[in-house]
């Protein structure tokens, strides 16, 4: 059952991810995901069969040390931006800030309200860890993760063509980065989800 849980809240959590993306898109100009449909926290508008369903269940079966996935990226137009400079910046940082904006809510009520820490400690944990594993993973400067779209920000223009370039490799640096990273994400989620949650 809690298996069920966690892929709900996955998928909920990756929602967000991808709609917060969408909504500063659309706060600096750009109607793109708006026009798509995309600008939704509706879960069919984003969810995709192999990040949103098949490699959690993966993950979850083989007993990987997280849970990770993702839903479609929302579309966005850079050119449409007010601010060209680091509009793509802040585009890519929505997304990790609304996953730690959801684990640092349901964190605070695990750590300063006894209730919820007695009677749902076990959910709640699940949806801050989840939702950490999403913003620290997202935030991986690797093509097409959203750290990559960050420091590419504050690439020459130059570097910057050649590192994106890497986006054709994405599908397959993301797998990577699971497969031989994840034991350098998890000390990083666990000391911020101690942060959070403090003795819980």
């Amino acid at each position: 059952m809690i298996e069920v849980f966690q892929i709900i809240v996955l998928i909920l959590s990756a929602v967000a991810h991808e709609y917060m993306h969408g909504w500063m898109a659309y706060r600096l100009g750009d109607p793109t995901a708006k026009n798509a449909g995309r600008l939704t926290i509706n879960p069919l508008a984003h969810l995709e069969w192999f990040g949103s369903f098949f490699l959690p269940l993966v993950m979850l079966v083989t007993r990987m040390p997280f849970l990770f996935g993702w839903a479609k990226p929302v579309p966005y137009n850079p050119y449409n931006l007010r601010d060209r400079k680091y509009g793509d910046a802040k585009v890519a940082i929505a997304g990790p800030l609304a996953n730690f904006a959801i684990a640092l809510s349901f964190g605070l009520l695990l750590r300063f309200l006894p209730f919820f820490n007695l009677v749902f400690s076990g959910l709640l944990m699940s949806i801050v860890y989840i939702n950490l594993v999403l913003m620290v993973f997202n935030l991986v400067p690797i093509p097409p993760l959203d750290g990559s779209k960050i420091l590419a920000t504050f690439l020459r223009p130059d570097l910057r063509e050649r590192y994106l370039n890497m986006n054709r490799y994405g599908f397959i640096l993301v797998i990577l980065v699971v497969m031989f990273f994840g034991d350098l994400i998890i000390p990083i989620v666990n000391f911020l989800f101690k942060l959070i949650v403090g003795g819980a």
